[in-house]
């Protein structure tokens, strides 16, 4: 590698082929030691607008090329680990650092928040009906 384009499309593939995947699959336990590391890691960037939103895009309902935060506009259901399926609306302002929040109703049918729910016990995330 000797010109500063060479380097840049090195940097760009590693960014695409081994970070952005590594964040797609880590835990929860491992994703927060990289948001303490993540300017070392991947230079001067937000984990939010990174780290956290492709470690949630392993559920692609939850992201969207060039958003900054959970994709908002679909209600969606939540399968857990223990069976439980919660149903709600992605609340990007709440939900931080590995932890989803949703916005969805009680039995009663009143507003309520549902979570947070940790991105290490989410089976899978569908868009509802």
């Amino acid at each position: 590698m000797t010109t500063f384009d060479e380097l840049a499309a090195s940097r760009r593939a590693w960014i695409a082929d081994v970070l952005q995947p590594w964040c797609q699959s880590a835990p929860l336990k491992e994703l927060r030691k990289a948001a303490d590391e993540w300017g070392d890691i991947a230079g001067r960037v937000d984990p939010d607008l990174t780290l956290w939103l492709w470690a949630w895009s392993r559920f692609p309902v939850l992201y969207e090329e060039g958003l900054s935060g959970l994709n908002e506009t679909h209600e969606v259901i939540v399968t857990l680990a223990d069976g439980r399926e919660l149903r709600g609306y992605p609340d990007a302002r709440q939900s931080d650092r590995g932890q989803l929040v949703l916005l969805g109703r009680s039995d009663s049918g009143e507003a309520t928040e549902l979570g947070p729910i940790s991105i290490d016990d989410v089976i899978s995330v569908e868009q509802a009906g």
